[in-house]
């Protein structure tokens, strides 16, 4: 299984390299990675790609480990 890590450094890759592929990416990120690499991620799982500017910078901040949902839907790192 390729971790977490590799596949955001291949997806940030090909995006660089492939105008079409950033496009779609952008547009239908599950459809994207499904038709590029293979990697289908289940409807469950909502799925957001955007494009920062060179002037921005984006900070995701995770569930809380003491969140009740986070308890209820947790699965092992690196799986969708």
């Amino acid at each position: 299984m390729m971790s977490e890590a590799i596949l955001r450094n291949q997806v940030i890759q090909k995006a660089w390299e492939d105008p079409s592929f950033k496009k779609r990416l952008l547009s239908d990120p599950k459809a994207a990675l499904q038709e590029a690499l293979g990697v289908i991620i289940p409807d469950s799982v909502t799925l957001k790609a955007v494009e920062e500017g060179s002037n921005e910078f984006y900070l995701v901040i995770p569930p809380s480990p003491t969140s009740d949902v986070l308890k209820a839907t947790a699965a092992p790192r690196g799986s969708w």
